[in-house]
């Protein structure tokens, strides 16, 4: 650093190292090793070895504290996140002896005379520095308040208080330096970019080579997992012939065959990655900053429930650094078609690397006393304050509060949104002229539906990113190159289509047999499936050779690709060889079959969808001689209470059933699908979602009971009335069920002793949970007769006073939910804007527009739906209640507005393309 600065007077910085794995302690050597550099003492906190910083800082300025004061992830594998766990296990590390924590941390701070507290990236270390009257920055690439806030949703409600209280520590510190490949960290007001922090090289390729008596011609995979699956057993025919792989952290007593090297505990990554032909591991920081670093492939399988890995994945995509390997292959060794792949990648990283002394001139110059924050409140310091604001507008004491989901799923920053609500009507006439020229229709109309032909337009370009492997359109690079070598151009392909659905009236009722009200929206969800005999479908290469390993010939594999798989953190493609699905000449059980889909949680998507074609072997008798290939592209976004899941059953199962010419009712069909959904993912649902995307027709509302599943007609939606669905952010669960009896609950023990079952095979009663009786059963009841009067009301006479009785029964409804415990602060906030907005002076002074709303589905989130005079001034009212959720809680909600047709009535399209191209 500069002379100047080097006349002022030494600095101490306090330097705090997250619990989670040693890749933050490595980035932390190299800021440590710049700012030791430069004179300053620096003291690390962190319970990693101390061979990780005294191999590379050999300094009098290094000070090592063994202190722990989180706990990061806790993993449950060398490949899975325990969610429940690792909130348990930060609870008792950090929570509950916080004030202890802190009282002790502030001390320590005032004991070395620190100048600076640096935080990558332990949240209660801003805190305390801020008690001890000392500035502190973070340097990281995400925060724990991001990670953890999707835990909480799907594992440990009742830790949602450790991510507010998170954010909240991390907002006492000055800024973020934030390194490339960052998730969304919205408590961070003022945030610097730099470059990647990367170690430095100590040896030569040639050298490492030579040490390890490795010859240059030698081709070298390093095998950098830090951890190892349990019970792994490495084969020596995992690699192609002639390769070497080093192995990091192996254990002393594990026997390895000899084409596989065991790197000793503190060998220096770096140097060895650098001697490397390609690295196979999982996805860190390190790992993917280090490998861009020196270029080097990277042959990389998926870490379940770490919400960091999506974005970095982006990041080594991006540069062409990296290459999926799916789950099984790695555990059952077929690496060779992953490796040969990795082996034609040109990585082409190069930007800066020089991030651990850029970020130390930083925080010296920060120390010194420059101001880095933001002088003017410009567009992006507006937004975060917003953000910020929002946090703190929600976190009123004694209100229940979700986290809001904008916060876990990080849209906006992987900018691959596939569920805009107007999308697909934006779409200019040009997709018209052009798509006769892409196909031929065989069978089928696609009823001028411009979704529809926006997906045949997508089919269509798939075929050109061989051409330019860029033009990806709104998917991801890797989900476009996979679809890309999906389909035989020269043989049929056919389409369907399934809606989502809006619960108008009815909703959980539907469990006690009472009449619901179910409208099918414009979003859906469109499947691709190509019939094909095994010698003529294109397989992905570790399909391929794991078939050739068997010493097979071409047997029927079912292939799939998912678009829209970055906004979920899963597995873009699965495939399987259909006979997994037979024992024998018989298809095996559902529970083997939940089994099989749960070995790799990143692909339990795919029950949803290949569990058709085990419904349709074990219902109908189906027998599949043939290959599937098979694309989804749903609309419909996921955990919003429209039923997503269901539209991609019934659109699945719709395409097989086509291709395969099974002819089956619409009825039958979602019952079929409700199966998969009960049987094979495991989901204790009911048939109301199944039948409403299979059964409804667009601008009509399906009117039908579900106890059993009778469609009682269809109700037209009169032309001066409009429905609305409104997104809350809060992700939709499901978490009750109701006894028949009336006492105020009743513990689940004493019911099953009392009558045995619940007749619901999908279900299970938790005997020692105390479940809520009396208003559970006064809900269906009355809605039962709430949706009756509903339904006559929609063919009484057009009046104001039709249409604030729709809506009175709209909002009874909603509060009956409450009464149930199935709220959420988020859907009252919205139902709470409509009524506002309906009995505003503005409404009042001419026609009304707004005249109710109420919650959806099973609740305890989800979609608002809400009823409205079918005119500008009402759309303009839900616009500025969309705005006005927004500035309260940080979350701009997803409108579902319009409707469309159910999967029975668009059928189904036989299309081949006009002038197929030439395929390999």
């Amino acid at each position: 650093m500069g002379t100047e600065e080097s006349k002022k007077r030494p600095l101490v910085f306090a330097y705090y190292v997250t619990g989670h794995g040693f890749g933050h302690a490595t980035r932390v050597v190299e800021v440590a090793r710049n700012l030791i550099l430069a004179g300053h003492d620096v003291h690390v906190v962190t319970g990693a070895p101390d061979f990780v910083f005294t191999s590379e800082i050999q300094s009098p300025r290094l000070f090592l504290r063994k202190v722990l004061l989180d706990c990061g992830a806790v993993q449950a594998d060398a490949l899975t996140v325990d969610r429940l766990a690792s909130l348990e296990k930060y609870s008792e590390t950090a929570v509950v002896p916080r004030a202890s924590i802190l009282a002790t941390e502030v001390l320590w701070l005032k004991s070395i005379k620190a100048d600076f507290v640096v935080s990558d990236v332990v949240p209660v270390a801003c805190r305390a520095a801020a008690d001890a009257g000392i500035p502190s920055v973070c340097i990281t690439n995400f925060s724990w308040d991001f990670i953890y806030a999707e835990y909480v949703m799907a594992a440990g409600n009742h830790h949602r208080s450790i991510v507010w209280q998170i954010a909240e520590d991390y907002s006492h510190c000055e800024f973020l330096i934030r390194l490339p490949g960052y998730c969304p960290m919205p408590a961070f007001r003022d945030i610097i970019d730099v470059p990647l922090v990367v170690r430095r090289l100590h040896k030569s390729r040639k050298e490492v080579r030579k040490e390890l008596g490795i010859g240059e011609d030698v081709k070298v995979v390093i095998l950098n997992f830090g951890g190892q699956p349990a019970g792994w057993k490495l084969k020596e025919e995992y690699l192609p012939t002639g390769w070497l792989c080093l192995v990091c952290g192996a254990s002393e007593s594990q026997q390895l065959p000899p084409n596989f090297i065991k790197l000793a505990k503190n060998a220096y990554t770096p140097d060895i990655m650098a001697a490397s032909d390609c690295m196979l591991g999982k996805i860190g920081y390190g790992t993917v900053s280090e490998a861009l670093a020196y270029r080097l492939p990277f042959v990389f399988v998926r870490r379940d429930y770490f919400n960091e890995e999506p974005f970095l994945r982006n990041m080594l995509e991006y540069y062409q650094g990296g290459v999926e390997m799916i789950r099984r292959d790695l555990l059952t060794g077929h690496w060779r078609p992953y490796l040969e792949r990795a082996m034609t990648l040109n990585p082409c990283y190069e930007g800066g690397t020089n991030g651990g002394e850029v970020a130390a001139r930083i925080l010296q110059d920060t120390a010194y006393g420059k101001n880095y924050t933001l002088d003017k409140l410009s567009g992006p310091r507006r937004l975060r304050d917003a953000i910020v604001l929002g946090y703190q507008l929600q976190r009123v004491p004694g209100r229940d509060l979700c986290i809001p989901d904008w916060y876990a799923n990080a849209e906006s920053e992987l900018g691959l949104r596939t569920g805009s609500p107007t999308a697909v009507t934006a779409e200019n006439n040009s997709l018209t002229d052009s798509y006769p020229q892409d196909f031929e229709i065989l069978h089928g109309d696609f009823l001028g539906l411009s979704d529809t032909l926006s997906f045949l337009k997508s089919l269509a370009g798939l075929d050109a990113l061989v051409d330019s492997p860029t033009k990806t359109g709104k998917h991801s690079i890797r989900e476009r190159k996979a679809a890309a070598g999906l389909f035989n151009w020269e043989e049929d392909i056919f389409v369907a289509r399934a809606p989502g659905r809006l619960d108008v009236m009815g909703g959980i009722a539907d469990y006690s047999g009472s009449l619901v009200l179910q409208m099918p929206i414009r979003e859906a969800c469109h499947v691709a499936v190509q019939k094909i005999h095994p010698s003529k479908q294109r397989l992905w290469k570790h399909a391929l050779a794991r078939q050739q390993a068997r010493g097979q010939g071409p047997t029927p594999v079912l292939q799939i690709v998912s678009y829209g798989s970055e906004l979920s953190n899963r597995g873009p493609t699965f495939d399987m060889d259909l006979s997994d699905f037979l024992e024998g000449d018989e298809p095996i059980t559902y529970e083997k079959a939940r089994q099989y889909f749960a070995r790799d949680p990143s692909q339990r998507w795919a029950a949803y969808v290949a569990g058709t074609v085990l419904v349709l072997m074990k219902e109908l008798g189906i027998c599949f001689e043939n290959s599937i290939s098979l694309l989804v592209s749903s609309a419909v976004p996921e955990g919003k209470g429209v039923s997503s899941s269901a539209s991609v059953e019934v659109a699945s199962m719709s395409a097989i059933a086509a291709a395969h010419g099974l002819n089956i009712s619409p009825r039958e069909l979602a019952l079929l699908c409700q199966k998969v959904e009960n049987h094979v993912v495991g989901a204790p649902c009911g048939v109301m979602d199944q039948m409403t995307s299979a059964c409804g027709e667009a601008n009509k509302l399906l009117a039908m009971v579900c106890q059993p599943a009778e469609v009682l007609g269809l109700v037209d939606i009169p032309g001066h009335i409009r429905v609305w669905g409104i997104d809350s952010g809060i992700r939709h669960r499901y978490e009750a069920m109701y006894a028949k009896m009336l006492p105020e609950s009743i513990l689940g023990e004493s019911f099953v002793e009392k009558y045995t079952d619940h007749r619901d095979p999908v279900t299970t009663i938790d005997k020692t949970r105390n479940y809520g009786v009396r208003a559970a059963a006064r809900h269906p009841i009355y809605e039962n007769f709430r949706v009756k009067a509903f339904k006559a009301l929609l063919t009484s006479a057009t009046s104001d006073d039709q249409l604030n009785a729709l809506g009175e029964l709209l909002y009874q409804c909603h509060y009956s939910y409450g009464d149930c415990g199935l709220g959420s602060d988020g859907t009252n906030r919205l139902v709470q804007l409509v009524q506002e907005m309906q009995h505003s002076k503005a409404s009042k002074s001419g026609e009304g527009t707004l005249y109710g709303a109420k919650i959806t589905g099973g609740g305890s989130g989800g979609t608002v739906c809400v009823i409205g005079r079918n005119s500008l001034k009402s759309s303009e009212q839900i616009l500025e209640i969309q705005r006005r959720y927004k500035a309260a809680t940080g979350y701009l909600p997803i409108l579902f507005e319009g409707s469309s047709p159910g999967a029975g009535k668009f059928g189904y399209l036989r299309i081949r393309r006009r002038n197929p191209p030439k395929q390999n």
